[in-house]
């Protein structure tokens, strides 16, 4: 079961697509966070959504908040999208331990291997303020977002 609103956000420290070590806690008392999981670079739902949020990103920088994309993909295979599709956030590997962030936010199928479509918008204290779980087909709308960081 994804975590809740209301609840702490669990903390974490994946690697994003550039090798850097990135912790949840870090943006603690910071910024907002808008934490997005989705299945599989490279996939045309999930490249579909990421480019949305690339050219949309003052939406975020706007509204003081930092946005984190994961998936259970290798950092190298984040660092080629990342650069083939011009994303300039965070891409975030939860590749090994497989999954285990993922699962930590209850948004991990086992049967498929990867990530369903969760999101998560946590404030500036590391509680979760809104979230929406999609399955792995379904895109999210980024508008939902938007609305939910102007509610913090």
């Amino acid at each position: 079961m994804a975590i809740q609103v209301g609840e702490k956000a669990p903390d974490f420290e994946l690697k994003d697509n550039h090798g850097r070590s990135v912790r949840l806690s870090d943006f603690r008392g910071r910024k907002n966070v808008v934490l997005l999981f989705y299945p599989f670079a490279f996939t045309g739902v999930c490249t579909g959504e990421l480019c949305e949020l690339r050219d949309n990103l003052p939406q975020f920088s706007d509204r003081d908040t930092e946005l984190l994309a994961v998936s259970n993909d290798s950092i190298h295979t984040l660092r080629v999208f990342g650069e083939q599709e011009s994303l300039e956030y965070p891409l975030l590997s939860d590749f090994w331990p497989h999954g285990n962030v993922s699962r930590a936010y209850g948004v991990f199928d086992e049967g498929k291997g990867c990530a369903v479509r969760g999101t998560f918008v946590i404030d500036k204290e590391g509680v979760v303020r809104w979230t929406v779980v999609n399955g792995l087909p379904d895109a999210r709308d980024l508008n939902d977002y938007v609305k939910a960081l102007d509610s913090l």
